[in-house]
């Protein structure tokens, strides 16, 4: 009976030793590896090594000033105009390979970095790319100087020759930049300039003193373009042209031919002309010496 008894408790503990040896190997088992997860060292495993992050380029801006939401039909040619900006310097600012690649909602930076984060940290500021250094910044609900005035241009007027400029409020001189009678003169709401008459391939010339940031055929309605940046201030379009004179970036000065007359994307032989104030169109007349 004895015996019987250390028998069964001899089984027993063998038992209680196995059980104990197969807790022990799933205990010391490898953990599962996911194989969606990267080895140890790569971009994907947080862990193993710190994580990546490219931002988009639009991630630092904040739809505040110094900033444009994309709208639709807008092109960077458009959105340069519309702001008073080179269109290569946004693509720049936005670090856009592919100037037709932008989406409808995109907020881009239409201001050097530096200017737009002053802008944020100085309310009342209108930020603007300072392409003249001597050009103060225009301070919103100040009242600008005066400009030189001249009477509203009539229609059927005989602009008169290049001489005699007109001083804007940041000193930029303009000039009529064609002779010949006035076709339409400026209405904000349906038209953004004025237009004058002439023959094909009458001379163009620049109203004043700036850099081409646009030539070309890439803006709808405006046929061959050219649009110059004279100040952080002032830019001048010239539309419908025959033939472009001057490239992108050239430095021009005031009464240089950059353009012959033509009726690229017209009805007739003529000039568009449009003076941008900060990107937004003001009538000519009131920038333009006296006729």
């Amino acid at each position: 009976m004895q015996v019987s008894r250390v028998r069964v408790l001899g089984i027993s503990l063998l038992l209680a030793g196995l059980a104990l040896g197969g807790c022990g190997t799933r205990m010391t088992r490898a953990p599962v590896v996911d194989r969606g997860t990267a080895a140890a060292g790569s971009a994907s495993n947080p862990e193993a090594a710190p994580a990546t992050v490219v931002k988009a380029p639009q991630a630092d801006n904040f739809g505040g000033a110094g900033t444009y939401t994309v709208k639709p039909g807008d092109t960077l040619i458009r959105i340069g105009l519309d702001t008073g900006q080179s269109w290569k310097d946004i693509a720049r600012w936005n670090q856009i390979d592919n100037p037709n690649l932008i989406e409808v909602g995109q907020v881009l930076r239409v201001a050097p970095p530096q200017a737009a984060a002053v802008a944020q940290a100085t309310p009342g500021v209108v930020t603007r790319p300072v392409a003249a250094p001597s050009v103060a910044p225009v301070v919103a609900g100040a009242a600008p100087a005066a400009p030189t005035e001249a009477p509203a241009a009539a229609e059927g007027a005989q602009v008169a020759s290049h001489a005699s400029p007109a001083t804007a409020e940041d000193g930029t001189a303009f000039i009529w930049p064609a002779t010949g009678s006035l076709l339409a003169g400026f209405d904000e709401a349906r038209n953004k300039g004025l237009d004058i008459a002439g023959k094909s391939g009458d001379a163009i010339v620049a109203a004043a003193d700036g850099r081409v940031v646009y030539a070309g055929a890439g803006l709808r309605g405006y046929g061959n373009l050219i649009i110059l940046k004279h100040s952080n201030v002032f830019l001048t379009a010239y539309a419908h042209n025959r033939t472009l004179l001057v490239k992108e970036d050239q430095t021009v000065r005031r009464g240089q031919k950059i353009a012959e007359m033509g009726n690229t994307d017209s009805d007739r032989v003529k000039l568009h002309f449009e003076i941008r104030r900060q990107g937004k169109p003001v009538d000519p007349a009131r920038y333009l010496p006296g006729r």
